[in-house]
């Protein structure tokens, strides 16, 4: 299988150059030149995750130098569960994505990413530079996903001040080839240094670069396999598809889902819940698409205001009109998400996180409008990485996970850096 820009302009080419490069020389994104068809009965035989992602993930491999190596990237990748759970209101379930070694679902692509790229460096004598752009999970899941990795370097880039303090520590709390930036300014000023840099063909020269962002075809498509893995395992459990709500900031974790229901898998409805960084929910409500500086909120990872993944969801519905009939869009803001994550431990006894509470809201909702069937909510992160904001809500300590607790231990250090890109593509010849 070939590989183009959503922008259409770049000549095609095949999974490992494009997840190499990361973003297309156009600046698209990397998009498959078709989109295979596999139902319910394709993964008969498979159970576990590891199974079900080299299934669904082998027509996109075909024909690839990659291919050989699948089920060893997938078991590499894929060694922590992506348990489906009931929660406590009935036919309402949660996705716990947050059991990777960085407590978020970020580490399931940068794994599977990391795996792919070392692979395809082997007995390269230039180092590769992974440039990320983080609001808060992904940086410290590419960091530990690419930490001690021979023939490869990464640099994070994070706003400062726009994380919460256990983030930050995450971040930078690896050191040797992982470099930690904290940036004057917001998301999508860290967002705009990493896609000049990469679209930088004289920089490329001298450092060669990609990206580890959801705009990296490495990320997105293995992304695709926990939303398999839940919605078969609730297909054939009740032989229904199974809805999702799904909290996004970048659009990448979503986009998956969506790719996913479009290759013929059982999932049904689909709806994306963002904080009050609400360009997508005003996309959907008929205003024109219209990217705007992102404001701070308690749920800072979704804190995006130029959804990159936008390009992505275009191409696959060309037609405004046919795109807003697919999907909704719903903002929660900061109070709503406070009194759900009080409220739903004080009559349940559950824990989550911001973002997950926001789709915890959005769920609330649709429930209370009406909605029929069995839904999931997808849970990000875990919530002892915002123990600033769930402690006082929920009155008690939050259980911290070992993986978590040892990041924690380490000392921790970055770099200021201006929202300047001088001055990072500076720092990137210097590493």
């Amino acid at each position: 299988m070939n590989f183009v820009s959503t922008r259409g302009t770049a000549a095609p080419c095949n999974l490992s150059t494009a997840i190499a490069a990361g973003l297309a020389p156009d600046g698209g994104l990397y998009v498959p030149t078709t989109l295979p068809r596999l139902g319910v009965s394709d993964f008969d035989g498979c159970a576990s995750l590891p199974a079900i992602a080299v299934r669904l993930l082998q027509p996109f491999f075909a024909g690839d130098a990659l291919a050989p190596e699948l089920a060893a990237i997938c078991n590499e990748a894929f060694d922590f569960p992506a348990p489906l759970r009931a929660l406590a209101t009935p036919q309402d379930h949660v996705l716990e994505l947050f059991h990777g070694p960085t407590a978020a679902f970020k580490d399931f692509g940068a794994r599977f990413l990391a795996a792919c790229l070392s692979r395809l460096q082997r007995g390269k004598a230039n180092e590769l530079t992974i440039v990320v752009a983080t609001s808060g999970d992904t940086g410290a899941a590419v960091a530990a996903a690419f930490h001690g990795r021979p023939g490869l370097r990464v640099a994070v880039l994070y706003p400062d001040g726009r994380v919460s303090p256990r983030q930050a520590h995450q971040l930078g709390c690896f050191g040797d080839n992982i470099h930690t930036y904290n940036v004057s300014g917001s998301f999508d000023d860290c967002q705009r240094l990493v896609k000049q840099a990469l679209n930088d063909a004289a920089l490329q020269t001298q450092v060669p670069l990609s990206s580890a962002n959801s705009i990296s075809l490495g990320r997105l498509l293995p992304q695709m396999s926990y939303y398999a893995s839940a919605s078969l395992q609730h297909w054939r459990a009740h032989g229904r598809a199974l809805d999702f709500v799904i909290p996004t900031g970048n659009l990448g974790n979503a986009f998956a889902a969506i790719l996913a229901r479009a290759l013929g898998l059982p999932l049904g409805r689909i709806v994306l819940a963002t904080n009050a960084n609400d360009v997508l929910p005003q996309f959907f409500a008929g205003a024109d698409y219209a990217p705007r500086a992102s404001v701070a909120t308690l749920a800072n990872a979704m804190d995006v205001g130029a959804p990159s993944n936008v390009e992505r969801l275009r191409w696959l519905y060309p037609d405004d009109a046919q795109l807003r009939a697919a999907f909704r869009a719903t903002a929660v803001d900061d109070e709503a998400i406070r009194d759900t994550i009080a409220r739903r431990w004080r009559n349940h006894g559950e824990i989550h996180c911001p973002h997950t509470a926001t789709a915890v809201r959005v769920l609330e909702d649709l429930r209370r409008d009406g909605a029929d069937g069995d839904w999931c909510v997808v849970s990000t992160a875990h919530p002892a990485k915002f123990e600033s904001i769930v402690e006082p809500l929920i009155g008690r300590a939050v259980e911290v996970p070992p993986a978590l607790a040892e990041l924690l231990r380490r000392p921790a250090q970055a770099e200021p850096l201006a929202a300047d890109y001088a001055a990072f593509a500076q720092r990137l010849r210097e590493l």
